[in-house]
């Protein structure tokens, strides 16, 4: 091993990180032991030989060894193998240079137990672990296990009779090729399970390989799949999360007889062991193999496409509604966020800890287009009007060891997680739910989210649930006659729910479902909302929305102040939204008043004392209206969110195409009407209406006169239905 190897792939690493798109995650550093360890990993690229030592070596400071295919010790990647302290498997001395590596602490090392990269990552089968490869199938080698038992049993025994039989240690010590006992590691030799988890994965074209192309003729297959799997998954962005998991000490499963019995008898003439002794050991090694894979594989951080491919492979027909299908995908990745908070045996991805009701709007971050686009592109699915149509053949097909990542990555996906049963367990329940049954189990499940959310909220700001204080803040969901329309109502910056209680009876005596969400940061205390940014609130409408769209065949949104200004953004970003309607929508921060926030002065004085993390310390007052449902402070930072929020959708206006009534009053004290006419002039909506009041009011849906407004948009919604646009 030469320590500028290292040095020289940690260069390699960083110039990676500059190249490409890549982003490394380490979770779980503090799991790592501090003595020798062999780390035991799944193999799935060629990227794990060249660059995990460097990893390993930065993390513990102690190098880290590999074992690796004889067939890689060719030419400059077999010399710079060599540097790495990389070891063929078909070295004689192999096992010679683990154990005493591991017995004197010099290297840690790293094993592939599966043998060989499992680019199909089929690795169960008939519920055992199973390697499938270009040479057959077989079990996970136990050499690691092995290995690392016969360190730890040599490393006890020698430091047992440095104590009781010193005289007999120089001829056991010749025969390890060690020196002293104090070279002798003190700390216990133990296995550390890692697993690593690629997201996304695909294979095309790219210019490694047209590099590739023009340096080596007739390159063979196995290359080029390699070089479009791996080069396309660093050259256009790959998450790799690496999870380090609980060690396993190996003196917890040696057996006392080992020691007093078959040691005592046969001493330590060199790195083998007697015929008998192995034989007792060779059990032990195995139950430790089917620990340390399933605890690696136990750690295989889900991801969207591993939600995708299994709901595709598991549901029960061919024929599957679109909708339908991404309703149970989101459904399953809430469940699944809500086992991971309980700490239940789950690892997501990052993009599976946050909000998934993307998923049935707007697909923002694309996780369903993406996948839609490759299950197309390979012929897993065709599309039929709103049908998804699944061809099974295609999706089970036999997978070829050099062609699989390239001609059937979705059925790849699927394999990975075969291994996590209670992951399984959720996935083929909810493909097998009846469509009306999911619909109602997934609304029971929403509001018990936003039930709990509420409560876990309020107990951060320090306060008891009372019952006024949960009509006033907890959302609210009002059943109407049919579930012909829903009504989406949103209420203001600084409020609660409770602000649109009266419309939503109104609406609901016209017979229709009504819910009102609650955003995030507001019906608790203003320190909660000083915290908070507008994405937050965005998820929120976008998750009510799913909520109503579940129950209802069509959703009208709507809401007041900067609640009007979110029922426009979904409307814009959500072309099934049926209409919108807002009331006293501002344009920008500018249309507020000094009853919102200071003057402009004012305000750029607060802002540059501001500190990173200073939140909670500046606040305005805030006692218009006087309302019961709103703060009495207005927290710095989250006027900021406001003018930040509304800024960025000054330009999606444009993209509203739904019918929409604007409301406002003409001295309204808080928002300037000639915003929220700007506002009105770039809605991209043939059927609009601006309605100005003759009033001195900003929440229109209170007091006197909001009578008047009620049935203006009762009779919007009511006009929805003759308007052939709305359908």
């Amino acid at each position: 091993m030469n320590r500028s190897a290292y040095f020289a792939t940690g260069l390699v690493i960083k110039l990676l990180s500059r190249l490409t798109k890549a982003s490394i995650v380490v979770h779980g550093k503090e799991n790592i032991p501090t003595g020798p360890t062999i780390f035991v990993m799944n193999h799935f690229t060629r990227l794990e030989t060249m660059l995990l030592p460097a990893y390993i070596y930065k993390l513990t400071g102690k190098p880290a060894w590999s074992l690796a295919a004889s067939s890689l010790f060719r030419g400059g990647l077999g010399k710079f193998l060599d540097m790495m302290g990389a070891v063929s498997i078909a070295d004689p001395k192999r096992d010679e240079l683990i154990v005493k590596s591991l017995i004197t602490g010099e290297a840690n090392w790293i094993i592939f137990p599966e043998g060989n990269m499992v680019k199909t990552k089929k690795i169960v089968d008939g519920g055992k672990f199973l390697i499938a490869s270009h040479n057959g199938v077989h079990e996970p080698h136990t050499g690691a296990a092995a290995l690392a038992l016969r360190a730890e049993l040599f490393r006890t025994y020698l430091l047992d009779m440095a104590d009781t039989a010193a005289e007999k240690l120089p001829k056991m010590l010749h025969a390890l090729g060690v020196e002293g006992i104090d070279e002798i590691c003190r700390a216990g030799i133990a296995i550390q399970p890692i697993n690593l988890t690629y997201y996304p994965i695909r294979a095309a074209e790219n210019i490694a390989l047209d590099i590739a192309s023009r340096l080596v003729k007739d390159i063979p297959e196995q290359m080029v799949e390699e070089i479009m799997t791996e080069g396309t998954m660093l050259l256009s962005g790959v998450d790799l999360d690496i999870r380090c998991g609980q060690p396993m000490q190996m003196a917890d499963y040696l057996d006392t007889e080992w020691l007093h019995d078959d040691m005592a008898r046969d001493g330590i003439t060199g790195f083998s062991v007697s015929t008998s002794l192995k034989e007792k050991m060779r059990k032990t090694a195995y139950d430790v193999m089917q620990q340390y894979m399933q605890d690696i594989y136990a750690m295989t951080t889900v991801n969207h496409e591993h939600l995708f491919a299994s709901f595709l492979r598991m549901y029960p027909f061919n024929r599957i509604e679109e909708l339908d299908f991404r309703r149970r995908v989101f459904y399953g990745a809430s469940l699944l966020r809500r086992a991971e908070e309980q700490k239940n045996s789950f690892f997501l991805h990052q993009a599976l800890q946050e909000n998934q009701a993307h998923l049935l709007t707007d697909d923002r971050y694309g996780k369903y287009d993406n996948f839609l686009e490759l299950a197309l592109d390979k012929g897993v699915v065709t599309l039929r009007g709103d049908y998804l149509i699944r061809h099974r053949s295609r999706l089970s097909a036999p997978l070829s060891f050099h062609k699989g990542r390239i001609n059937n990555p979705i059925e790849i996906m699927a394999n990975e997680v075969e291994p996590l049963k209670k992951f399984l367990a959720i996935i083929r329940a909810l493909s097998w739910q009846p469509k009306f049954l999911l619909k109602i189990l997934l609304v029971r499940h929403l509001l018990n989210q936003e039930k709990l959310q509420y409560a876990k909220d309020c107990r951060n700001c320090g306060q008891e649930l009372d019952q006024e204080k949960t009509d006033h803040g907890r959302p609210f969901l009002l059943a109407g006659f049919r579930r012909r329309i829903g009504v989406l109502l949103v209420h203001s910056y600084l409020a609660a729910p409770a602000e649109v209680r009266e419309l939503a009876r109104y609406l609901r005596r016209q017979g229709y479902w009504v819910f009102a969400p609650r955003l995030p940061g507001h019906g608790t205390c203003a320190e909660d909302l000083a915290g908070r940014k507008y994405p937050q609130w965005v998820e929120a409408v976008d998750t009510g929305y799913v909520l109503l769209s579940t129950l209802c065949d069509r959703v009208v949104v709507g809401g007041v102040a900067v609640g009007g200004n979110l029922a426009l953004d979904l409307a814009a970003r959500v072309g099934k939204v049926t209409g919108v309607f807002a009331l006293s929508p501002p344009f920008s921060l500018r249309n507020y008043s000094a009853n919102f926030m200071p003057g402009k002065d004012v305000w750029n004085r607060i802002l540059s004392r501001m500190k990173p993390g200073d939140h909670d310390q500046h606040f305005f007052e805030f006692t218009h209206g006087k309302s019961p449902v709103n703060y009495l402070k207005n927290p710095v930072t989250a006027v900021k969110e406001v003018g930040g929020y509304l800024e960025s959708i000054e330009k999606k206006y444009a993209a509203i195409s739904q019918p929409a009534l604007i409301l406002q009053a003409n001295n309204n004290p808080i928002v300037d009407p000639r915003g929220t006419m700007q506002l009105y002039d770039g809605l991209g909506s043939v059927y609009k209406e601006f309605c100005l009041l003759s009033d001195d009011r900003h929440i229109l849906v209170h007091g006197a006169g909001s009578g008047k407004v009620f049935r203006k948009i009762g009779e919007f919604i009511k006009d929805l239905t003759n308007k052939k646009t709305a359908v």
